[in-house]
């Protein structure tokens, strides 16, 4: 199995309250692409780069305000951690998650 394919429910600690998300990750002969799912909106995975058990990818976000996104995960088995820092002055938020369904 992969070490990120699958289908992960995160929580990210925002300035502005927590966030449900769902990361969709699909990896395809050594190639990883994703999509962001919360009640708001579906987006891309921009640019996804693994290392290891780190993943990076950006991602740009409309709700709750128009932002872009670098996110920096680690994976150990089926939990996730990480942050997601946007551009700009405002602080990095901290994630966390598990895997709901292998991909």
């Amino acid at each position: 199995m992969s070490t990120f394919a699958g289908s992960w429910d995160v929580v990210i600690v925002t300035p502005i309250g927590d966030m449900a998300v769902v990361f969709d990750i699909t990896e395809q002969d050594g190639a990883i692409s994703g999509i962001a799912r919360s009640d708001a909106e579906t987006v891309d995975f921009i640019d996804p780069v693994a290392d290891g058990n780190r993943l990076t990818w950006n991602q740009n976000v409309t709700t709750p305000m128009k932002l872009s996104l670098k996110f920096d995960v680690t994976v150990e088995g089926e939990q996730m951690t990480g942050t997601s820092n946007p551009s700009g002055m405002m602080p990095a938020s901290k994630l966390s998650g598990s895997r709901s369904s292998a991909g």
